[in-house]
């Protein structure tokens, strides 16, 4: 936990010890640093409202004030339960109701795994920490929102009331964060994409965070797409397609069922040929079964009860004979597994190493409904993906090489600051939460570690958090407004493969299991742009925009006409996306539509620009450069575009 993490944390068990003053009743579940502050999940009858805020932060810096001291206390579990039990935890002082959550929390502490409380005054919480020395160092904090949240985010649980908030250092860095905020909500990926007409989410025909693409934002789809089709060709990769679904045994080798089964459609049930046959007969004699149900009412007590053992014992057999027929198949939530099946059809020589396949694959992921957010989190997306299969001496150099791409894509796109969180697993998760190999992951982590720090990338090392098969890489950029995101990821893979039975033959004539390493340096299309949009305020450059250049002219004279007509034709004829505006309104009015639009150059043409064989050439947000020869201007506008100049 890093100390700003720390400090949060901090903030919000001053939150629920002010809430407790406030509202004795009140039922704490957890309480987290996130991202861009803190928050705590409770159970109140009241319901809290942004209204509610200056009371809750007036007793928060009346503890902040007292400076109480953070003691950690370690109890054993019978203690702990007598306590929650007791409803001390997350309290003042004992309550005549069992602290309900907390309960249910210790439940989840694996026997033999310590257990600790951490005491402010009178308030206390069932915590493993860490936090601050004394509530007096919590810093500048404030509330921000309060929503809706199914406990441990199901929503078959209790739906508590989320209060967020957020806390710094000092109120000079927490003013810093709310201009932030301002601004980003002016470039907010949703209001400017709808402004511009980039996409919609139609939530009553299509569904949630499934997005349709409108011309203009599909423009930049393509855009990106052949960013990295280039790319990846000069890079020596070659490009498969793989379908949208597979069957269940696909995702139970890789190992993604059952584990990741809660992040996967519902699967659908298939009968095809002699299976479709032998259900309709079992479901006849299903349907008989009822009949004869029926027919023996008449018979005597003892006769009716061993018919009824009878008909209730074939109604099971039935059923779990429907339930065996057919095949279970999911809707694609992952490349990889179709990727690995692509690398097994064919055998594969050292010599065939590295074998890159690469793929924009279109995904579906279920995410709640609670969980979905623009562009950001969607249940369909389509995915910059590739694997790399290389041999142990081959990684090295193959992952170098993604990270180079992950360079010359932020160059080009402008992003000044990034840092690679280089994430390792934990030997307490292994079996668990990782696959089961100390010695390959001891391996994998050096290599990708001696690769960084070879390489001078900024990096952060993360412990506990790779992913079940690997170490892994996300990749954090931020906007120009200094929001952070994490937009792509990077992960190597020593398990999956071997679950395959993927294999080349090696120069020593045996058969080994290639590495491979997962890499989508441009993340999702939908993410991506979503933070582009505001990266860029919806203000693309010119090889990107949707709407490259507007032709508008300073009068209605055909030869006038002709002559904006035939530099627009020239244009297109380049693939330029050119439009021209050659209406009556007067020119403030087309140029002020034009910056409306955010289109990137405008070209306007009056009677003088005609005769000179000129244009005058004028730059959204930028205004007026002046005239210079048409050629001039073309030639400079397909420069641009062909270098993707920012």
């Amino acid at each position: 936990m890093t100390d700003l993490e720390r400090l949060r944390h901090s903030a919000a068990h001053v939150l629920a010890a002010a809430i407790a003053k406030l509202w004795p009743d009140a039922q704490f579940a957890g309480g987290p640093p996130v991202d861009d502050g803190f928050y705590y999940d409770v159970d109140l009858k009241h319901r809290i409202s942004p209204e509610d805020f200056p009371a809750i932060e007036a007793e928060m810096k009346k503890i902040v004030k007292e400076n109480q001291v953070f003691e950690k206390q370690v109890v054993n579990r019978e203690q702990a339960i007598a306590d929650a039990q007791a409803g001390r935890l997350a309290a003042l002082g004992n309550r005549e109701v069992a602290s309900k959550f907390k309960l249910e929390m210790l439940k989840d502490i694996p026997e033999g795994e310590p257990i600790s409380y951490f005491k402010t005054g009178d308030f206390v919480d069932l915590c493993a920490g860490p936090h601050v020395m004394r509530t007096g160092n919590v810093g500048a904090f404030k509330l921000t929102s309060v929503a809706s949240a199914y406990y441990k985010g199901d929503e078959k649980n209790p739906q508590l009331q989320r209060i967020y908030g957020t806390a710094f250092k000092n109120k000079t860095q927490m003013d810093e964060y709310f201009t932030m905020l301002e601004e980003a909500k002016k470039r907010d990926h949703r209001k400017i994409g709808a402004e511009m007409g980039l996409y919609v989410m139609d939530t009553e025909y299509v569904g949630p965070g499934l997005p349709l693409w409108l011309p203009k934002g599909t423009v930049i789809v393509e855009e990106l797409e052949k960013l990295a089709k280039e790319t990846e060709f000069a890079a020596g990769y070659v490009r498969v397609k793989t379908p949208h679904l597979a069957k269940e045994k696909l995702y139970k080798t890789s190992g993604h069922l059952p584990y990741y089964a809660e992040s996967m459609f519902p699967p659908m049930e298939l009968l095809e040929g002699e299976e479709e046959k032998r259900r309709e007969e079992l479901e006849a004699e299903f349907v008989g079964l009822g009949k004869e149900h029926a027919e023996i009412l008449g018979l005597g007590q003892k006769e009716r009860a061993d018919r009824l053992a009878e008909i209730a014992a074939r109604h099971k057999v039935i059923g779990e004979q429907i339930e065996k027929l057919g095949e279970r198949y999911y809707l694609k939530a992952m490349n990889c597994p179709h990727h690995h099946r692509v690398f097994a059809a064919e055998p594969h020589s050292y010599r065939d190493l590295p074998l890159r396949l690469a793929e924009y694959g279109t995904c579906y992921r279920y995410e709640q409904s609670g969980e979905l957010f623009g562009l950001m989190r969607v249940r369909s997306l389509n995915m910059n993906d590739a694997h790399i299969y290389c041999t142990p001496e081959q990684f090295a150099q193959e992952f170098n090489a993604v990270n180079e791409m992950y360079l010359k894509y932020f160059k080009i796109f402008g992003f000044d600051k990034y840092q690679m969180r280089f994430s390792t697993s934990a030997p307490e998760g292994l079996g668990k939460k990782y696959v089961d190999e100390p010695a390959l992951w001891k391996q994998t982590e050096d290599m990708v570690r001696d690769v960084l720090v070879s390489s001078g990338i900024n990096f952060v090392e993360v412990a506990n958090e790779a992913a079940f098969y690997g170490p892994k890489i996300d990749v954090q950029v931020w906007s120009a407004i200094g929001r952070e995101f994490t937009i792509a990821t990077n992960q190597v893979d020593f398990a999956v493969p071997k679950r395959f039975g993927l294999t080349y033959r090696d120069k020593d004539n045996t058969d080994k299991t290639p590495l491979c390493i997962h890499r989508a340096p441009l993340g999702t299309h939908e993410r991506f742009i979503g933070f582009l949009i505001e990266h860029y305020a919806g203000n693309f450059p010119l090889w990107l925009a949707p709407e490259q250049v507007r032709v508008i002219t300073l009068g209605t004279e055909e030869p006038l006409l002709n002559y904006a007509k035939d530099v627009v034709t020239q244009l297109r004829a380049q693939q330029v996306r050119a439009e021209g505006d050659y209406g009556t309104d007067p020119m403030k009015a087309k140029i002020a539509n034009a910056e409306t639009a955010k289109v990137h150059t405008m070209l306007v043409i009056g009677g003088r620009d005609m005769e000179a064989g000129n244009v005058s050439v004028r730059l959204h947000g930028k205004g007026n450069v002046g005239a210079k020869p048409k050629a001039e201007v073309i030639a400079g506008i397909l420069q641009a575009i062909k270098e993707r100049q920012a």
